[in-house]
């Protein structure tokens, strides 16, 4: 009996010493299987911001200012009466003195594609007297008599290429049918326009007497000065005739200059009171309108149906007849 004891005894340290018990079950254990994934062709990319550049459009460049005088400048000075159609106009007539505001505004429109720019009185006489510098292109654009439409037509349109004018007013005219009012003048006058004399009552000054040439020139600088508060430096005779003695009374009054007619852009020393207007009409075409201008553009500006002009001399002689000082 005690040697089946210590047989079952001896049986059961074996089998324990292998790890199993005699009543234990075996376990399996899960085996792990690892596939490598195949590379991949392409690397994975982390998204950033990119910072997209932001161009600022260049500014045009300003024209360079050209130096002109002292003595002899080149400013063509144009002149304009109505901004309208004449009432007068028919098939086989226009009024020269009517310039319609479709074709003022092509020739607006040509005077700024072509680079000019509208000046001072003082700039221009500032030139002459001393030499000082310009734009390439300048030129002044004067407005005679002081019609409605120089407010209602020609400013607007001018505003919006950029130009200022010269307003030449009849001081019995202000205010009546037609005639520019002394609030619309001063408005013209604080957007940067000058106001200029055109006499009183708009009278060929070489056939008055002296005591009317006085009335008509001094008083009337007076005149204006009083009510319309705006300084008054220029005086443009009507019909673009004057004499000695009404430009001696001119000087007296203190204008700083005189707008006459003529065919030049010459302006100097010898015709600061006889200063060379052009008189631009209605029935002048854009064509022979540019032909006039002492600088020429790309003809790409000009209307399709209007041949390019041909090229005018860079100077014109000042005509014998003029005045001097």
């Amino acid at each position: 009996m005690k040697k089946i004891i210590a047989l079952s005894l001896g049986i059961s340290i074996l089998l324990s010493g292998c790890g199993i018990g005699l009543f234990a079950t075996p376990t399996s254990t899960a085996t792990s299987t690892f596939t490598p994934l195949p590379p991949t062709e392409t690397a994975t990319v982390t998204n950033t911001a990119t910072i997209t550049p932001t161009f600022t459009a260049s500014p045009i460049p300003t024209a360079t200012w050209v130096k002109q005088g002292p003595g002899n400048v080149i400013v063509p000075i144009l002149l304009y009466h109505w901004i309208a159609v004449s009432p007068s106009d028919g098939p086989n007539y226009t009024s020269p003195y009517y310039v319609k505001p479709e074709r003022f505004e092509e020739e607006m429109k040509l005077l700024h594609d072509w680079g000019y720019t509208t000046i001072t009185i003082d700039m221009l006489l500032k030139s002459i007297a001393e030499g000082t510098e310009l734009p390439p292109r300048p030129m002044l654009i004067t407005f005679d008599d002081g019609h409605l439409n120089n407010y209602t037509t020609a400013f607007p349109i001018m505003q919006k290429y950029g130009f200022t004018g010269i307003l030449y007013v009849v001081g019995n005219y202000i205010g009546i049918d037609d005639y520019l009012s002394a609030d619309q003048i001063k408005e013209m006058a604080a957007a940067g326009w000058e106001v200029g004399s055109h006499s009183m009552s708009h009278s060929d000054l070489t056939a008055l007497e002296p005591q009317r040439q006085r009335a008509e020139v001094v008083d009337s600088k007076d005149f204006l000065e009083k009510t319309l508060g705006v300084p008054i430096q220029s005086i443009a005779y009507p019909f673009g005739l004057s004499n000695s003695s009404v430009i001696d009374y001119a000087h007296f009054a203190g204008y700083s200059a005189g707008m006459s007619l003529g065919f030049t852009y010459d302006q100097g020393l010898g015709n600061i009171f006889t200063l060379q207007r052009r008189d631009i009409k209605g029935t002048y075409d854009v064509k022979q309108f540019a032909a006039f201008l002492p600088w020429q553009g790309d003809p790409i500006f000009l209307p399709t149906d209007t041949p390019a002009p041909t090229t005018t001399p860079s100077r014109t002689p000042i005509p014998t007849y003029t005045q001097s000082p």
